[in-house]
């Protein structure tokens, strides 16, 4: 995977730094508490010249990302650089979970999971472009992100030092929030009541229901309140596997295309569930989500995909998916059995062109069927338990035989050989 060509953009009212003497420290940045404590921690204690990139996978406004921005310089950062990676992280990542139907434990599109592993290997990127001296992020010690960003780095920076300042330090938000102060920063401390993380494949949501067993979020905790009632027929046209066509509506890039259909079905509240999983570092997590667009579109993909596709295509499909999502949530990205698995995901799409049918409704949807030229249900060859057109009855009557030829032939030497 070759992210070399990633969008870096320096902004033109970055400071110029060239003929300062610190160590460059590139800093993944999002603007929140962690991040904005890195940035003081950095440049105060250690004495770097920090410099911040967000890299946006679809959770921000433009308005979002200049007020990011603004808040980085407040803070003291060197540059502050946004990476539109929408289009590239779709490119990259999504596509193939696309092609995969992958979904987590059968339930999560990997939401988060991506989108992490596509915003460290643009960090990188931006890190190698800069030839600087560190990189850092601001992951805790108790989550998958910790695993995935340094595993990358490890990877695309070879000898790069990595600083993870929450982490190494232990702190805890109450630490944070009193150093920040201590250092004159003005911003909001209230904590949310939920953790929300939005990207182009899914919204993750976080609160004190998701970390028992047992309990489900309230409706007010949903970013995505329910707005429609009724139901309404979406058609969504898929060509070589990829989708871009949305009712009468065609799109130049899938990204377009998921982000009109996520304003479309995101209002019935489809999409919302709980998923339980095995993270990186071993213990069991829970995290709601909604992820209204990704679900539909890998229901309609599969539908469509179950037509136009052999038996022994979807069969392997299905087992290097598995493989693939798991490998993919545990950060795994760069392993170059996942080009390999992609190229054969690549390789299976070139029949998935057609029209799939959805009916949306609030908090579900159905399959209502599919229109291709590459339907092999097609009754030029005859009608399932009705009629063929295919064979004849003669055919089948020694087709049965031989297809259960060495069936036959080992319960009859096991009858011959049990009663001796």
């Amino acid at each position: 995977m070759d992210n070399s060509s990633a969008d870096i953009q320096n902004p033109a009212s970055a400071p110029a730094s060239q003929t300062s003497t610190k160590s460059k420290v590139v800093l993944g940045f999002s603007g929140g508490l962690d991040t904005s404590y890195c940035v003081k921690y950095l440049t105060i204690e250690k004495g770097y010249e920090v410099h911040s990139v967000i890299v946006n996978t679809g959770g921000f406004s433009a308005e979002e990302l200049a007020t990011i921005e603004a808040h980085a310089y407040k803070l003291g950062v060197t540059t502050h650089t946004t990476v539109d990676a929408v289009k590239d992280y779709y490119d990259t990542i999504v596509k193939y979970l696309v092609f995969g139907n992958c979904l987590k434990n059968n339930t999560y599109p990997l939401s988060v999971s991506a989108e992490r592993l596509s915003q460290a290997l643009h960090i990188a990127a931006h890190a190698k472009a800069l030839n600087i001296d560190a990189v850092a992020h601001g992951s805790t010690g108790a989550g998958n992100d910790q695993v995935r960003f340094d595993m990358i780095f490890h990877i695309l920076i070879p000898g790069v030092e990595i600083i993870t300042p929450i982490r190494d330090l232990k702190l805890s938000r109450e630490q944070e929030i009193a150093y920040l102060k201590e250092k004159g920063v003005d911003m909001n401390f209230a904590k949310a009541v939920y953790s929300i993380n939005k990207g182009l494949w899914g919204t993750s949501v976080g609160g004190v229901e998701t970390l028992k067993s047992k309990g489900i979020l309230p409706e007010e905790a949903w970013p995505t309140q329910v707005t429609k009632t009724g139901s309404e027929e979406v058609e969504l046209g898929f060509i070589k596997g990829e989708l871009l066509r949305v009712n009468e509506k065609s799109f130049d890039h899938p990204t377009e295309a998921i982000q009109y259909l996520q304003s479309i079905a995101g209002a019935y509240g489809i999409g919302r569930d709980i998923h339980v999983g095995d993270t990186i570092i071993g213990i069991k997590g829970r995290v709601g989500f909604e992820a209204a667009a990704p679900m539909v579109i890998i229901k309609a993909h599969h539908a469509l995909e179950k037509h136009v596709l052999t038996k022994w295509q979807l069969n392997w499909k299905d087992q290097l998916a598995l493989f693939y999502g798991n490998w993919l949530h545990e950060g795994q990205v760069m392993d170059p059995v996942m080009r390999d698995i992609e190229a054969y995901f690549t390789n299976s799409q070139h029949n998935v062109t057609g029209v799939v049918s959805i009916q949306l409704l609030p908090y579900r949807f159905q399959v209502i069927g599919i229109e291709s030229g590459y339907d092999l249900m097609s009754d030029k060859f005859g009608k399932y338990g009705e009629m063929n057109t295919g064979f004849t009855g003669d055919d089948v009557r020694g087709f049965s035989k031989i297809f259960g030829n060495q069936v036959s032939i080992y319960h009859k030497v096991k009858e011959a050989n049990d009663g001796k």
